[in-house]
């Protein structure tokens, strides 16, 4: 059985993603074989607030190379957008990035 923190890996804090906090938007990388209603149970579990909607993508890797021919290419992860209610409190990991 997965916890709420093998779902939830990391936040995600871009400058996209800090525009929506004023709308209660949140973006986290989460485990590849999560969906929508794992996610929410584990963003409510952990942070104590309620969400209403979660959107997800798979972020493909990109092909990099160092030098002329050593070529690879970077993981591919999945990120999840959650979307908080009106009357739920601000997740404080966010707070003073803004």
């Amino acid at each position: 059985m997965k916890t709420a923190y093998d779902v939830i890996i990391r936040p995600i804090i871009t400058e996209q993603s800090m525009e929506d906090l004023d709308i209660k938007k949140y973006a986290f990388e989460v485990a590849k074989d999560a969906n929508k209603i794992e996610i929410a149970k584990a963003i409510e579990e952990i942070f104590d607030v309620t969400v209403v909607k979660v959107t997800t993508t798979t972020v493909h890797g990109k092909t990099k190379r160092q030098g002329a021919y050593p070529q690879g290419k970077t993981a591919s992860w999945k990120k999840a957008v959650v979307k908080l209610s009106a009357d739920s409190k601000n997740i404080e990991l966010f707070e003073g990035m803004v």
